[in-house]
């Protein structure tokens, strides 16, 4: 099974992973701020950047008087290794099962059906073109 080279975040550090994905570098005040209808205090904020630093999830830089924190990964990054880890725990390895159900669950829009043709005319065009393989 894949493993994460950082830990896996919890729900309540992927909600602020994502605003830092969004913003970029912020501030505790900037994350709580846009996280303000969530109804934890800035200390909630403050505590939990605090832990996901420890865990390596985000990075500090103290330069400055009011710390700035920022994403240690990207969001494809985390969300491929999330995806790696629900693919081999829950559907045994196999993509299509993962997709099937995905799509089943949330009706696509257009641009996202559109960018999974893409991917599928690319994934077969790359199988035609490989040679068979020898067994």
């Amino acid at each position: 099974m894949a493993e994460f080279k950082t830990p896996k975040p919890t729900e309540a550090e992927l909600e602020l992973l994502r605003v830092l994905w969004q913003r970029g570098p912020s501030t505790v005040a900037a994350i709580h701020e846009e996280q303000g209808s969530k109804g934890t205090g800035y200390t909630t904020t403050l505590k939990v950047l605090q832990r996901m630093t420890e865990k390596g999830l985000v990075q500090r830089d103290e330069s400055q008087r009011s710390h700035v924190y920022r994403a240690a990964e990207t969001a494809e990054k985390t969300q491929r290794q999330l995806v790696r880890d629900l693919l081999h725990r829950a559907f045994g390895g196999s993509p299509g099962q993962l997709v099937v159900q995905a799509l089943s669950e949330n009706a696509a829009s257009a641009d996202d059906l559109a960018t999974i043709r893409r991917l599928l005319d690319a994934m077969e065009q790359k199988s035609k073109n490989q040679p068979p393989s020898e067994s």
